[in-house]
């Protein structure tokens, strides 16, 4: 008799375990659906295409979003602004990069504004001009002042270098100052550090550049008293400063890629890498 008891107290505990490694097992498995089906690795490739102002930031938060997510893809093409609405329109590319806002003439686009830039007014560092106003700025680029001496400089001719027609720079610039195809430019070249260079070599020469790629082989003059700075763009105070933008195709799918790598641009973790890359973040 206490051999059968023993047998089925022995058979009973056998039971329980077994049912106990089962609830275990049931438990620990992830369900259709849940957080850990949800969290498959991102993959494939977000074509840009646009802005050479936005280098420095689409190339950082490029960066950073790839070393997040191994099996993505971040391309980036240098067209300039309107190459790339063309692009978001047309579909060769999954965003558009622009420095400027959309026109009304184009449209099924959805512009989303990443960060801010200040358009930086520029002079060779041996020209003695520290400040213009935006009077002067407009008569200096449209040709009515063609001597430096006309706004307290040296007596010497003005040399007005800017950007090429389609660049988002020219046109922020040329909206901002209000002298829409009117300037009168010695030189108009196709990327801002060609600006830059350009200004560089030339004692007489003024040009405009992204804030982001300025640097100590140029000065940037302050604006009505007001400097280009990452404060003075966000809060307004500089006048001559235009939107960076994500610019997408209404309707059109988007894979998850694409809608996370935006999704990322837009997010408090992105304003450090904005900042980093010279580029203001929107006030949040």
């Amino acid at each position: 008799m206490k051999k059968l008891i023993a047998i089925v107290l022995t058979a009973a505990m056998a039971a329980t375990l077994l049912a106990g490694c089962g609830g275990a097992a049931s438990s620990s498995a992830p369900s259709a659906g849940s957080s850990a089906a949800g969290q498959a690795a991102l993959s494939g490739k977000v074509a840009t295409n646009g802005s050479t102002s936005m280098e420095k930031v689409i190339g950082a938060l490029a960066e950073a979003f790839m070393m997040e997510n191994g099996g993505v893809d971040v391309t980036y093409d240098p067209t300039g602004s309107g190459a790339g609405i063309t692009a978001a329109t047309e579909g060769t590319a999954d965003i558009g990069l622009s420095s400027r806002g959309l026109k009304d003439s184009e449209t099924g686009l959805t512009a989303i504004t990443v960060a801010l830039d200040g358009i930086a007014i520029i002079v060779n560092n041996n020209n003695p001009i520290a400040d213009l106003t935006v009077e002067q700025i407009k008569g200096l680029a449209n040709g009515e002042v063609t001597n430096w001496k006309e706004v307290g400089g040296k007596d010497a001719p003005v040399v007005m270098i800017g950007r090429e027609a389609g660049s988002g720079t020219r046109d922020g610039f040329e909206s901002i100052i209000d002298v829409k195809d009117s300037c009168k430019y010695a030189q108009e070249l196709t990327a801002t550090g060609a600006i830059i260079a350009a200004v560089a070599a030339n004692e007489n020469a003024i040009g405009y550049a992204s804030l982001s790629a300025v640097d100590d082989t140029v000065k940037a003059i302050t604006v009505e008293g007001v400097e280009a700075s990452e404060t003075t763009v966000q809060d307004g105070s500089y006048k001559v400063q235009r939107p960076f933008n994500f610019v997408v195709k209404e309707g059109a799918e988007q894979s998850a890629a694409v809608k996370a790598f935006i999704e990322f641009a837009e997010s408090k973790e992105a304003a450090d890498i904005i900042i980093a890359a010279g580029a203001v973040p929107l006030a949040k």
